[in-house]
């Protein structure tokens, strides 16, 4: 089987699967190039409420594929970048659904998901220390963020793999399940986000990822915008009565 990515759209949860089993699922550059476009399809689909990213078989992704950095690694990193950057662009929840090796770029594509579900046994690292490789800025910083700086400085400064367990006590996973259980956790997630409100989850993405460079009265302006979303468009007042009447709400909005 050719690699490439495979989409799947059902229960209003995307799921993309990074396929290229000979080779742990290693990105090629054409893999890279088809990320982007594929994210923006799927974005402008309003059944998709929230996109999982997976491997295929029993591992997730073991990064870029070596020949690739052999021929060009500026072309192939910018590709990765450009990839990296589409996912965490994505203006809906994402989750990284992780099992065998999540290694190298794959490790940037599981970071830059909102949210890393791990199954037990998996393993994880960052290993351009391994390889010669300037990591990419926005990949550092993305990794300082989520991990703190000493944990980001070992996985970068080592290229060493950790375990689940390490992975989850430094913030690099959210959550580790049984062996056998992942697909079945994931798909009770999804179903739990797609019940969610939509403004409240596009709100907290914005306000969580793109208020930490900007000055504070920028960042309440945002936060005040999205309190005025929320009463406008009559999502604060269905979620307060559902919950009196003691029933699911009914929640319709939607971006644009």
């Amino acid at each position: 089987m050719e690699p490439g990515l495979k989409t799947h759209v059902g229960g209003g949860t995307a799921t993309v699967t990074i396929s290229n089993t000979g080779k742990r699922n290693a990105m090629t550059v054409a893999m890279w190039r088809e990320l982007p476009p594929l994210l923006e399809r799927l974005a402008g689909d309003q059944a998709v409420r929230a996109l999982v990213l997976t491997g295929d078989g029993g591992t997730f992704c073991a990064g870029a594929d070596i020949g690739s950095l052999r021929d060009g690694a500026d072309g192939s990193q910018g590709l990765a970048v450009a990839a990296e950057e589409a996912l965490a662009d994505f203006p809906r929840p994402t989750v990284a659904a992780v099992r065998g090796y999540c290694v190298g770029g794959g490790a940037q594509l599981a970071a830059a998901c909102d949210l890393r579900f791990a199954e037990e046994g998996a393993l994880f690292g960052v290993t351009p220390a391994k390889l010669g490789v300037a990591y990419p800025a926005s990949a550092t910083r993305r990794l300082v963020r989520l991990v703190g700086p000493s944990a980001a400085k070992y996985l970068l400064f080592s290229g060493e793999l950790i375990d689940c367990a390490r992975a989850l006590r430094t913030g690099l996973v959210d959550e580790v399940v049984p062996e056998g259980e992942l697909d079945k956790r994931i798909g009770e997630f999804g179903a739990v986000l797609a019940s969610r409100s939509l403004l409240t989850q596009t709100a907290a993405k914005e306000l969580a990822d793109g208020t930490w460079d900007v000055p504070p009265e920028e960042a309440a302006a945002r936060g005040a915008y999205w309190a005025a979303q929320a009463r406008e468009s009559g999502e604060t007042a269905e979620g307060a009565v559902a919950f009196l009447e003691r029933r699911a709400p009914r929640f319709g909005w939607s971006e644009g």
